[in-house]
């Protein structure tokens, strides 16, 4: 997975262009994008959003309210009530391993356990992310930078969101699970779009969120292993093969068990794309 589309419950319309548009996952919100009393009308348009098509498409989730208020409580009462089930629930305002917690055990049957993810949006997630990666069925983060800019004061620019971005990236890697980046808000800055999307990547996010189709294509490709990439990574394999675990040198520089790990994943993930990039 590279993209996810993240789009209001009430607009049902954008997700038929994410299946067009190649989004790996759709995700209807129910959170800051539905007024409070489109709510009850969000949660029903979400039941319909969750048929799968017949011809697949993105994995289809949602973004629900946190189970800390009255409309999380409702959101998740009527999940449990859907003909489908989302494949991922992604739960806002994380503080504490307990809010995954409080969201498995309201969704988890012998049939369907969702993919739960937290997102990162506050100083003080931040501050608690080596226990929240602690919950057991914590499947990835992401990281919310509006409102962690809004809740610090800080500039919604990359240098000023570092520190936080680095966070995420460190503990999903701790506790081995992906680090998925903040949308970026500006959709028709395209070209920004890519230079964020590949800092992201380089930085150690697997994945970077969208608010409109138009982004899904750009966090695709900077996602995607270009052709170079994937052709220095196999090098550096075949040479740790040869070299049966020992430190060896490829191109004039060393290499040894760490960086083959990492070149075996950029082949993995090529193998998986459906063409890396020129």
């Amino acid at each position: 997975m590279r993209a996810w589309l993240i789009a209001p419950a009430l607009n049902a319309d954008r997700f038929e262009k994410a299946r067009s548009y190649g989004a790996d996952v759709a995700l209807a919100d129910l959170e800051d994008s539905v007024a409070p009393a489109d709510k009850a009308t969000a949660r029903a348009t979400a039941a319909r959003f969750l048929h799968p098509a017949a011809d697949g498409g993105p994995t289809l989730g949602l973004r629900v309210n946190t189970p800390l208020t009255a409309d999380g409580i409702r959101d998740l009462a009527a999940i449990t009530g859907y003909t489908h089930q989302p494949g991922i629930v992604l739960v806002p305002k994380v503080e504490s391993a307990r809010d995954i917690e409080v969201v498995a055990g309201a969704l988890d049957t012998d049939q369907h356990a969702p993919v739960i993810y937290a997102l990162i949006e506050t100083p003080r997630a931040i501050d608690r992310l080596p226990a929240i990666v602690t919950a057991d069925r914590l499947g990835g983060l992401l990281f919310g930078a509006a409102d962690y800019a809004a809740l610090t004061g800080c500039a919604r620019t990359w240098e000023a969101l570092l520190y936080a971005r680095s966070a995420v990236a460190n503990n999903a890697g701790t506790a081995g699970i992906p680090a998925i980046d903040s949308p970026y808000f500006d959709v028709q800055g395209l070209e920004g779009l890519r230079r964020e999307a590949e800092r992201a990547r380089a930085l150690g996010f697997q994945l970077k969120g969208a608010v409109h189709p138009r982004q899904i294509p750009v966090i695709t490709q900077a996602f995607t292993p270009s052709e170079d990439e994937v052709a220095a990574a196999q090098a550096v394999v075949a040479a740790g093969h040869q070299a049966s675990a020992a430190v060896t040198t490829v191109g004039g520089q060393m290499v040894g068990p760490p960086l083959v790990a990492a070149a075996q994943a950029v082949v993995h993930q090529a193998a998986a794309s459906p063409a890396s990039r020129s």
